[in-house]
């Protein structure tokens, strides 16, 4: 043996950083539809310097990669997202946070200081570009140029990464945990934006336990909050244990309340252990409520108590119902289909509404749970499922749903994605027929260089 450390796969093949910002003129092969005028943006870490400790793929710098598309053509362009984090180490010249921004491996000179990252999810709402990730406010940036504009600060305090844009109100719902002021508390938050882009609302409320929250669940009358058990603990992390770890003995929890009535009312229901990063969508019938997630029999990508590794077993989609009606607090759970994969997507002008189309990326022959091979369709109606395998090395990212129209019917339109090309080691944002899939790409616009492998992404039309 040699000595040397293995190295991080997060910093390898297309987990790795590019650190380069770029303008590039596009090569379209095949058909990019003219109807196809806008930008498509996607965010995903990329680290600004080598990190300081153990690095995990969520603690990178953000940075957008934006495809421009009109006329059938298309432009690209990246950038990092200037957080205060960014800046401070960019005049450095080096990486001075730890992980996460842990205190106990940052450098002295930045303790106390903001840490946040924005490299999880871009949203265009109210005229805003807002950048997204777990544990601080959202960080606005200039749709065309991608420069910095600065946190939006009249959100007053953390935002997660996955809001909910209501599409009867023009409204956006959103949440926060471990709101409290110390970190990995147990603190969640409740939030609304107007059409207009005014804050009306934030409420804060104390879950079951301190867990990691990335995503929830709304629909037109309620807002449903998921405590799993990838529970979060300061106190095992000061005494060097995992800061996010799989307890399934804490069972799940999920808060169900109205969105009009106030946090103290909200109701908790209780099922198996399991976890969920992405559902798909939600909606109400009567007393009942529906909910498409992703299900992951255990957490990946985080530990248990112990620091071993969980299962790989991948997420499947699964359906849970809440009866309102009923005196039981137990949620009943039904799996969808079986094949593995994660980052749902579907029409969002039915978001919190009953809806029939859903896409995701699929694991077929991948054995990796962080990367795909296939991208599906799955009709809620019909119960089926058509899909389409990429060739062998090819990964493709989230799939993003664009309607061909404003008033097009449910699942018109087109299906993006960014593909990373193994054999060329190249990547292409690639366009399908929605309503096709096993088709294959009618489009692509390919990127004269990789675009590492990231998490969401979001439509702005011209």
């Amino acid at each position: 043996m040699d000595g040397s450390q293995p190295q991080n796969p997060y910093l390898a093949g297309n987990f790795a950083p590019v650190r380069s910002e770029d303008d590039f003129e596009l090569e379209v092969r095949g058909d990019i539809p003219r109807e196809l005028n806008g930008a498509f943006y996607r965010n995903g870490p990329d680290p600004q310097f080598p990190p300081r400790d153990a690095y995990h793929w969520f603690a990178g710098d953000g940075m957008i990669h934006a495809f421009f598309l009109e006329g059938g053509k298309a432009r690209y362009r990246n950038r990092w997202v200037r957080t205060p984090k960014w800046e401070t180490e960019h005049a450095a010249g080096r990486s001075l946070y730890g992980v996460f921004g842990n205190p106990i491996t940052s450098d002295p000179s930045v303790m106390g200081t903001d840490s946040g990252v924005a490299n999880t999810n871009i949203v265009w709402h109210a005229g805003r570009l807002l950048a997204l990730e777990e544990g601080h406010k959202p960080f606005e940036l200039d749709p065309l140029t991608l420069a910095p504009r600065g946190y939006a600060d009249d959100y007053r305090g953390k935002v997660t990464a996955h809001p909910k844009l209501d599409p009867e109100t023009g409204g956006m719902t959103w949440f926060a945990y471990s709101a409290g002021e110390l970190p990995l508390n147990a603190q969640m938050s409740y939030g609304v934006t107007d059409a207009a882009g005014r804050v009306t609302r934030r409420e804060e409320f104390q879950a079951p336990f301190a867990a990691m929250v990335h995503d929830f669940n709304v629909t037109r009358g309620h807002a449903l909050f998921p405590i799993l058990p990838l529970t979060a603990s300061l106190e095992r992390a000061m005494k060097g244990g995992p800061p996010l770890a799989w307890e399934p003995d804490r069972g799940s929890h999920i808060g169900v309340m109205r969105r009009e009535a106030s946090v103290e009312t909200i109701r908790w229901f209780t099922t198996d252990p399991m976890y969920v990063f992405h559902p798909m969508n939600a909606w109400e019938d009567g007393e009942r409520i529906y909910c498409d997630v992703m299900e992951y029999p255990e957490a990946p990508l985080f530990p248990r108590l112990d620091g071993a590794a969980t299962g790989g077993e991948p997420a499947r989609l699964t359906r849970w119902t809440f009866d309102l009606a009923s005196g039981s607090n137990q949620v009943k759970r039904e799996r969808l289909d079986d094949l593995g994969g994660d980052f749902p997507r579907f029409d969002e002008r039915r978001a919190g509404l009953a809806y029939r189309h859903g896409w995701f990326a699929g694991n077929r022959r991948a054995t990796d749970g962080a990367m795909f091979d296939t991208l599906a369709h799955f009709d809620t109606r019909t119960g089926r499922r058509v899909d389409y395998a990429f060739p062998e090395g090819d990964r493709p990212g989230e799939p993003a749903f664009i309607p061909r129209t404003a008033d097009a019917d449910e699942g018109d339109g087109w299906v993006v994605c960014v593909v990373h090309r193994g054999a060329d080691d190249v990547s292409e944002l690639q366009v399908f027929d929605a309503q096709d899939i096993a088709a294959g790409p009618i489009g692509a616009a390919r990127v004269p260089r990789r675009v590492p492998f990231g998490f969401h992404g979001n439509w702005r039309g011209a």
